[in-house]
């Protein structure tokens, strides 16, 4: 196990450090000037030159690719250009709420999901298989954005039970004054990843059931949660990847929810980096995100091979 490990760690490092390549060169070669939310529109050519110097935008492509990549390294992401302050600190304030944000959301998703799977995957071709298939396909379909703004109007406008926008008073606290704030995002990023855990797993215990070593375990006189124990142990290497890729997604495709609810957490960052055309910010942002998914999907080939010796051996 400790060689597997070992060998998925040196394959990480090339991968990380093309994302960090991409990273760079996706912000670079993007229109517009980085500087223009800090110089005034009547600044002279000499000043642009000194801001562009003191920011290392004067240099080549490559070197500041150099300069980036070994100061990120060892922790500074360089500093803001709108607000001045450290992008490392303003990235990992927001990480935090969005892995709370992402982690509530998954837990309701891949909760649901598995229950609606194993559920329709047991009764398939019944109307309770129908009825979760119309449910998985709306959520897969359904845009969240839109949802979020449906759960807004309805539970916040016309019911007042929850609040639209925030994240509470103060710094996060586990208490129902914050908690309340994080419930309706929480709900609509669920959505996406209930619909495709459910088909995922639906698929594959109808696929399970259907074999012949589930045949031979029922005629040996095991009782269906016994038999279940199988069918989930069988199915978990797959539904692991899935959950972990959802997982990923979550962290970094929360961009539109976050901006809906004006939770302050990675997407909101982004977005406001993106308008305000802050490198530093935008790479340093990107860079985070792109690295919980690396490692995240390291994590997932690990308990995949824990789970299934298969993988290991392969």
């Amino acid at each position: 196990m400790l060689a597997f490990i070992a060998k998925r760690l040196l394959l990480v490092l090339p991968v990380v450090f093309a994302v960090a390549l991409v990273c760079f060169m996706l912000v670079h070669i993007a229109p517009g000037d980085p500087l223009v939310s800090v110089l005034p529109p009547d600044a002279s050519a000499q000043l642009a030159e000194q801001m562009k110097r003191a920011y290392g935008f004067d240099r080549p492509l490559p070197v500041q690719f150099g300069i980036w990549l070994w100061k990120a390294v060892h922790g500074d992401l360089g500093t803001s250009i709108a607000s001045g302050r450290s992008v490392a600190e303003e990235v990992f304030r927001a990480v935090g709420n969005t892995l709370r944000l992402a982690f509530l959301a998954a837990f309701l998703g891949f909760a649901f999901g598995a229950l609606f799977g194993f559920t329709a995957g047991y009764f398939r071709d019944s109307w309770i298989d129908r009825v979760v298939t119309i449910i998985s396909i709306a959520g897969v379909s359904m845009p969240h954005y839109w949802l979020g703004m449906v759960l807004v109007i309805v539970f916040s406008v016309q019911l007042g039970w929850l609040p639209a926008v925030g994240a509470g008073p103060g710094g996060w606290a586990w208490d129902w004054d914050h908690f309340q704030h994080i419930i309706l995002p929480a709900v609509t990023m669920s959505v996406i990843p209930m619909g495709i855990v459910t088909r995922t797993i639906r698929a594959l215990v109808g696929d399970l059931l259907s074999q012949e070593f589930v045949l031979a375990l029922r005629a040996k006189g095991l009782n269906e949660l016994r038999v279940f124990k199988h069918v989930a142990k069988n199915a978990a290497p797959t539904t692991i990847a899935i959950m972990g890729l959802q997982l990923g997604y979550l962290l970094g495709g929360s961009i539109l929810i976050e901006f809906v609810f004006s939770w302050p957490g990675t997407g909101f960052l982004l977005n406001s980096a993106i308008f305000q055309r802050d490198l530093p910010l935008l790479q340093g942002t990107i860079l985070v995100l792109a690295m919980f998914f690396v490692f995240l999907n390291l994590i997932v080939d690990v308990l995949q091979a824990a789970i299934d010796p298969r993988i290991k051996r392969g």
